[in-house]
C-alpha cells in the first residue's frame, strides 16, 4: 500500500503544469466570463456632456466671448432653449445626463461629466472646453446631450450629429463617430423616440463642421438633440421622469453596443 502512495505521488509530481487536480482555490468555469457579462463597460471611460448651464444668461459677456472651435472661433457658449412652458434645455440635458451617467456606471464604466452642477449661478464652460474633454484621459467616447428649438409648425423628434471629415481635426475620428452616431440612432429608434421630421435628410443623422465640441475632440463623439422642445409632445416626453429614464436607457444601449 506504502508503495502505490509513493507512487502515485512521484506520478503526480511529474505532471506537466495544469494536467494535475486543480487547487481549492480555482474558480468554477466560466465565472469569471459571467462577471464580465455583469459589467460589460469595466475598463471603458465615457464622457457626457450635458449642453449648456442654467446660469448661461445671467452672464452674457463670458459667454459670448470667442473661442476657438477647430480652425475658427466660435462664441464660448449660449443659452440654450426652453419648452412653451419655461422648461430649460440645460435642465432637461443635466437630468438625462445625470441617468445616463448612472446607468453606465451599474454597467462598470468610469464616466466624467464636462460640467457638475445645474445652477443659475453658474455658467458654461465654453465649448473648446467641452470639445477637448476627454482627450488627456484617453476616454473611449463623448456624447453631447442637448434638445432643439425649432419654432417649425409640426417640427419633432430626434437627431444624431456627427463631425464631418475635416483633415487636422476630424479625419482621424470620423469613421468611428459616423458608427456611434448609427448605432445610437437605431437605440433610439427601438426606443419609440421618432425621428426629426425637420432635420437633415429626414433620417435621424446630420454631419456638420461648425462644432466646436466636435471638432476639437480626439475620442469618437456625437451630439443628440433628444427632441424639440418647443413641440408640444416632445416637450411632454422630455419634462417627464419616464420620458427622460427612456432617452438614457436607449442612449445606454448605443454605448454598450459600440463599446462592445
Amino acid at each position: 500500500m506504502n508503495r502505490i502512495l509513493a507512487a502515485l505521488t512521484a506520478t503526480a509530481l511529474c505532471l506537466p503544469l495544469g494536467l494535475g487536480v486543480a487547487p481549492a482555490h480555482a474558480q468554477p468555469s466560466g465565472l469569471t466570463g459571467e462577471r464580465t457579462a455583469a459589467e460589460p463597460l469595466a475598463g471603458r471611460v465615457v464622457v457626457i456632456d450635458p449642453g449648456h448651464q442654467l446660469g448661461n444668461h445671467n452672464y452674457p459677456r463670458k459667454i459670448n466671448r470667442l473661442v476657438p472651435a477647430g480652425g475658427f472661433r466660435k462664441p464660448c457658449n449660449s443659452t440654450g432653449t426652453e419648452t412653451r412652458g419655461g422648461f430649460p434645455e440645460a435642465t432637461f440635458a443635466w437630468r438625462v445626463s445625470r441617468v445616463l451617467a448612472g446607468r453606465l456606471r451599474a454597467q462598470g464604466a468610469h464616466v466624467v461629466l464636462t460640467r457638475t452642477s445645474n445652477r443659475q449661478d453658474r455658467w458654461g464652460p465654453c465649448v473648446d472646453e467641452r470639445g477637448r474633454k476627454g482627450n488627456r484621459i484617453g476616454a473611449d467616447l463623448k456624447i453631447s446631450i442637448h434638445g432643439d428649438g425649432a419654432d417649425v409648425r409640426g417640427a419633432h423628434g430626434f437627431h444624431v450629429i456627427a463631425p464631418t471629415d475635416r483633415k487636422k481635426w476630424t479625419h482621424d475620428i470620423y469613421p468611428a463617430s459616423r458608427r456611434l452616431a448609427k448605432i445610437e440612432r437605431s437605440a433610439l429608434r427601438a426606443a419609440g423616440v421618432p425621428v426629426a421630421n425637420y432635420a437633415a435628410g429626414g433620417d435621424g443623422l446630420d454631419y456638420r463642421g461648425d462644432l466646436g465640441t466636435l471638432n476639437l475632440s480626439d475620442v469618437p463623439t456625437v451630439m443628440v438633440e433628444l427632441g424639440n422642445m418647443r413641440n408640444v409632445r416632445d416637450a411632454h416626453r422630455m419634462t417627464s421622469r419616464k420620458g427622460r429614464a427612456a432617452y438614457a436607457r436607449a442612449l445606454a444601449s448605443g454605448v454598450i453596443s459600440f463599446l462592445g
